[in-house]
């Protein structure tokens, strides 16, 4: 009997938990109220920061609140563009620029949105990562919903009343600079979890991994396996439909 293996232990947590404890906040909107819902809100930029683990700026946004003598804090990642003291305003009444959050019934068709939230209310769930961006493809009135390209070029149906941040997200030419040296891989992935670095499974012991052992590195079994199979076997690509490069194919004609 081998051992357990690597994907099985990061399941557990333990020492593969995520690093949370000099993040700055959650990435989210401000809770949906009336006024947003109706009108508009008038927000401020207090400071934009760097959230560790986190490859997109952060901005620290302050709203007044609506009903009662207090401000409401917020901290969303930052659109290309926006600036310290620049006013933000939420709500369907607002003008589409850069930076103001409005629902997807008032975007227009063709814009280029970010932080993009999944259900209504959920704070922004989509498009977040440094650079990403999606765009509203169609608006159907009738149905109540719009059809949204995301990052990863597939198309989304949401409901008109989640709302988006106009603009993409900063922080777009971060990968483009390589790592070079060990030592900046290790600062990174440091304040994330612990994922670096990876031993490759073929180069294991035959008790540590089903790829491991061999006088030479080979899997020595193909590469895919099932979904149903016992966990301490379920190794490499589980389920796959398809497998190899992506080679050939039509081109769609379907833009929605």
């Amino acid at each position: 009997m081998g051992k357990v293996i690597r994907g099985c232990r990061r399941g557990k947590g333990s020492v593969y938990t995520s690093h949370t404890v000099h993040r700055k906040g959650a990435n989210s909107f401000k809770a949906l109220d009336y006024a947003e819902r109706h009108g508009y809100c008038k927000g401020v930029v207090k400071s934009i920061i760097h959230d560790s683990a986190r490859g997109a700026p952060f901005a620290k946004i302050q709203f007044k609140h609506a009903y009662r003598y207090k401000r409401i804090n917020t901290t969303v990642v930052s659109p290309e563009g926006m600036y310290s003291g620049q006013f933000i305003y939420a709500g369907k009444k607002a003008a589409v620029a850069i930076g103001n959050i409005l629902p997807l019934s008032s975007i227009p068709e063709g814009t280029v949105i970010c932080n993009i939230e999944e259900s209504p209310g959920d704070g922004g769930k989509m498009a977040r990562a440094s650079g990403d961006y999606a765009v509203i493809v169609a608006q159907d009135h009738e149905k109540g919903t719009a059809r949204v390209r995301l990052p990863s070029g597939s198309k989304r149906t949401c409901k008109h009343t989640c709302r988006a941040m106009i603009g993409l997200v900063a922080g777009g030419g971060r990968t483009d600079k390589p790592l070079l040296k060990a030592g900046r891989a290790f600062h990174k992935y440091r304040v994330k979890r612990n994922e670096w670095p990876r031993v490759r499974c073929v180069a294991m012991n035959a008790v540590d991994h089903p790829h491991g052992g061999g006088n030479q590195q080979h899997m020595g079994k193909p590469g895919t396996c099932s979904r149903l199979r016992c966990a301490g076997a379920k190794a490499g690509q589980i389920a796959a439909r398809r497998t190899g490069r992506v080679r050939g194919g039509g081109t769609k004609t379907d833009d929605l």
